[in-house]
């Protein structure tokens, strides 16, 4: 089985320092859709791991993040792709929890899903906290230069290992081509 694993904010999606609090705030990054469609297509199983702090900040109700993600998953389909799953940590940064990224729990928790080892298996992100978790986890973190991406960069410090890419839809079509 052929597994990626996306953060969606930065990644999927434009990220907001005010946070992604509605579906009408929820905007499709340019040839993101199409490259999640274009592994579903070619067999791949795609799982987004998200934190999404902005639920226990009150910020937005678990309803109205079911409804950004039907967004998402509408437009996806539309182009004919699907993401098997969505794991997200609802927790604060404070809260202590295992499942916050840059902790690696939701990537252990895919694993232990879907059955797999997570050595090389794919995980983008855009910040720091996405690609430690992705690495501690086993998976090879790949650094996409949109949302924080392009800050990450230049901040330098990445896990060793960590691929880049301009944007998810260049990232894909490595991944097609190989």
């Amino acid at each position: 089985m052929k597994l990626v694993i996306l953060d969606r904010d930065g990644v999927i999606n434009h990220d907001s320092s005010a946070f992604v609090k509605s579906p009408d705030e929820w905007v499709a990054l340019p040839g993101s859709l199409e490259a999640i469609a274009r592994l579903s297509q070619a067999g791949w199983r795609v799982v987004v791991a998200s934190n999404q702090s902005g639920l226990a900040r009150g910020l937005f109700s678990t309803e109205t993040l079911n409804a950004i993600h039907a967004k998402m998953r509408s437009e996806l389909a539309q182009l004919g792709g699907h993401i098997d799953s969505i794991f997200l940590c609802p927790h604060g940064p404070d809260d202590g929890c295992a499942c916050r990224k840059p902790k690696p729990g939701m990537f252990l928790d895919i694993a232990h899903r879907y059955d797999i080892d997570l050595q090389n298996v794919p995980a983008v992100g855009d910040s720091l906290r996405d690609l430690q978790a992705s690495a501690e986890a086993g998976c090879t973190p790949w650094l996409v230069l949109t949302g924080n991406g392009q800050k990450t960069w230049d901040t330098g410090d990445l896990p060793a290992g960590t691929q880049v890419g301009d944007n998810l839809a260049a990232i894909v079509d490595l991944w097609l081509e190989a």
